[in-house]
């Protein structure tokens, strides 16, 4: 079992997110002092006889005076059986691209429902989110159950319901668990709820503490995109040229070859230099400098590959977009792409077709992409890139759609289909999506 989980909650506004994830700090006694007496100060002013605990997560003084949650809040917890990175997103409609931030290296999804609303259509759309972004695990936490006197039969057809939205978006039905809860109260958030005999089945925290994750993919092919080339030409490093970055997936270590791309050039590597020292080995997620037999033409923005299973390079590429822009996009844009730590300019040539989350439908050849809408569109690039499918890489099967006129973010992009769309409906993921074992990288931060 992985000692880190890194999840995410989502739901919709009011679902009660930020008091969940409050809960899940007090309880677990992984709020300072300080921070504590000051939501109890906060809460004292609104004349609240018992703190808000909300105001743990919500940290933004607009956030505070609307009662809502705009930014995503990254909260580190701890217990003796595993280490948490939990991402709160927002439940707004507007800002669901803050919810693909949170959730993109998420390995566990928490998406919360109000027990007198049940499953709603920002529940389907976070749904269909995280199903998109490939996050294989999802609890459903029905909470405020307390509001409904604790009724089986309407946690049961809300779970029942759910249940069979996620299964038509490729989630197998052990990848799925519900929850009773009451996050204010704090049933069967950390402690068995005595509210709640009809449930034999874990709390929310012994659920995150013993749920399998899939450990991070080192036996994936080499993938290093180049962010800096160093070059000190110091009397001490007179001949020294390495190449820095961070590694996005596979190991590497000094003997193994490599190839440039997209130059399709060759060499070995001799030395892995770190901060700290000399590596032997390195693995994903570390950064590290690179140094190579041969001295080739290498710059920001390439990436170097294992011989023998490189990504194909293209300038022609057929993706996903989860549309993130108040403006719409149309055949013809012209726009930048951004992977990796390369930036090339871009056109559409094409919308294919246009995800309708709530029927689970696709729309063909839209005329095109509006706000929090998912698509499959063709692009052609300027220059040749390096692409992997999003099944086989969640690192370097992500990229970037940038609006070249002020730099802004317009959509996150998944090289590839990760829900393949049928006229009547959404087939089953195989081989990709929710049943792929996940890259633990960023999809929208793919290099600084």
């Amino acid at each position: 079992m992985s000692d880190l989980l890194r999840l995410a909650t989502a739901g919709s506004v009011d679902d009660g997110k930020s008091t969940l994830v409050g809960r899940l700090l007090y309880d677990t006694k992984s709020v300072l002092a300080d921070t504590l007496d000051a939501v109890h100060r906060a809460s004292a002013d609104r004349g609240l006889a018992t703190p808000d605990l909300s105001l743990l997560v919500d940290g933004l003084r607009s956030e505070r005076e609307q009662g809502i949650t705009i930014d995503v809040a990254y909260r580190y917890f701890a217990t003796p059986k595993r280490s948490f990175v939990l991402a709160d997103t927002p439940g707004h409609v507007q800002y669901t691209r803050n919810t693909v931030t949170g959730a993109s290296t998420a390995q566990l999804a928490v998406l919360l429902v109000d027990a007198r609303k049940g499953v709603i259509e920002q529940t389907r759309r976070h749904a269909a989110v995280l199903a998109l972004l490939g996050v294989p695990r999802l609890v459903l936490a029905v909470n405020k159950i307390d509001l409904v006197d604790y009724d089986e039969v309407t946690f049961s057809r809300i779970a029942k319901e759910f249940t069979a939205h996620a299964t038509a978006l490729g989630y197998t039905e052990d990848a799925v668990v519900e929850i009773p809860v009451s996050a204010l109260a704090g049933d069967n958030v950390v402690d068995k709820s005595a509210n709640t005999p009809w449930y034999s089945g874990p709390t929310l925290l012994e659920h995150l503490e013993n749920v399998p994750v899939e450990p991070d993919p080192h036996d994936a092919p080499f993938r290093f995109p180049v962010q800096y080339v160093i070059r000190p030409r110091t009397a001490e490093h007179l001949d020294y040229r390495g190449y820095a970055g961070l590694i996005a997936a596979g190991t590497i270590k000094p003997g193994d070859e490599i190839v440039v791309l997209p130059s399709g050039r060759r060499s070995t590597v001799t030395k892995i230099d770190t901060a700290d020292g000399e590596l032997t080995e390195a693995a994903a997620g570390q950064s590290v400098t690179l140094l190579l037999a041969d001295d080739i033409d290498i710059s920001r923005g390439d990436l170097i590959s294992v011989a023998g299973n490189e990504p194909t390079v293209t300038d022609e590429l057929d993706a996903t977009l989860c549309w993130l822009a108040e403006k719409p996009l149309r055949s013809g844009a012209r726009v930048l792409v951004k992977h990796g730590t390369r930036t090339v300019q871009a056109m559409v040539t094409d919308l294919r077709d246009r995800f309708d989350e709530q029927n689970l439908s696709s729309v063909d050849s839209p005329s095109s992409l509006e706000l929090n809408e998912i698509g499959r569109v063709a692009l052609r690039l300027a220059e040749p890139v390096p692409l992997d499918d999003y099944s086989f890489s969640r690192r370097t099967g992500s990229f970037l759609v940038i609006d070249a006129s002020d730099g802004s973010t317009l959509a996150a992009g998944l090289v590839g289909a990760p829900l393949p769309l049928l006229e009547d409906g959404v087939e089953s993921c195989t081989g990709g999506g929710v049943n792929a074992t996940p890259d633990t990288h960023a999809l929208v931060s793919p290099g600084p």
